[in-house]
């Protein structure tokens, strides 16, 4: 929830600071499917067949980790990558951690109006015994708000990502572009007038 609002407000707030979200069309991202393989194993894990094997369902959560990952590096080159990769990899550090879940604290799930137990696999749950809780949802949006939720700072990490990256690829004034939305076809895509390498300028 904490990124579909961080993608709204950047939505929101790309035209105002100059940049066109009609841009957003125009760029071609590389390892879709794995995006969106990672996405599909969550909502089944979480939302379509929560219950069985909770092994199984533990290793298929790291697994979706995974597929994001590679996601992310096929995609480094856009601004913001990096932090959501940060982010990500803050989340799968608790994960790993807690044997395949989030652990969440419970304080913030009852604030969130979130039950401390649930039947079958939670991607984020109170568990008994948790480590790494200050990487974990410790923290949450109040039940009577909208999109009343818990998350983490590796969350928080992802949701600033995910916010320069839109405005960049948008040709925002607030974010300088890596690379721009038409160039990101290919990294080995040059042009016929000049054969050259540039370099990286390190």
């Amino acid at each position: 929830m904490l990124l579909l609002a961080a993608a709204l407000v950047a939505a929101l707030t790309v035209r105002p600071a100059g940049g066109r979200l009609a841009a957003l069309g125009q760029v071609r991202m590389r390892l879709v499917p794995a995006i969106l393989g990672a996405l599909c194993l969550q909502v089944v894990i979480i939302s379509v067949l929560p219950q069985g094997s909770p092994g199984l369902h533990r290793v298929l959560h790291v697994a979706s980790y995974a597929l994001a990952a590679a996601f992310l590096v096929a995609n480094r080159r856009i601004r913001g990558t990096w932090i959501i990769a940060l982010g990500a990899a803050l989340n799968l550090v608790a994960i790993l951690a807690n044997d395949g879940v989030m652990p969440a604290s419970r304080s913030a799930l009852r604030a969130a109006g979130i039950a401390t137990k649930s039947q079958g696999f939670a991607n984020s749950s109170a568990v008994a015994h948790p480590r790494l809780l200050q990487l974990g949802d410790i923290f949450f949006v109040p039940k009577p708000w909208p999109l009343h939720n818990v998350f983490s700072i590796g969350d928080i990490c992802i949701a600033i990502g995910v916010m320069i990256a839109i405005h960049a690829l948008s040709g925002s004034r607030l974010v300088k572009p890596r690379v721009r939305a038409t160039d990101h076809r290919s990294d080995r895509q040059t042009s016929p007038r000049r054969p050259t390498v540039e370099r990286s300028g390190l």
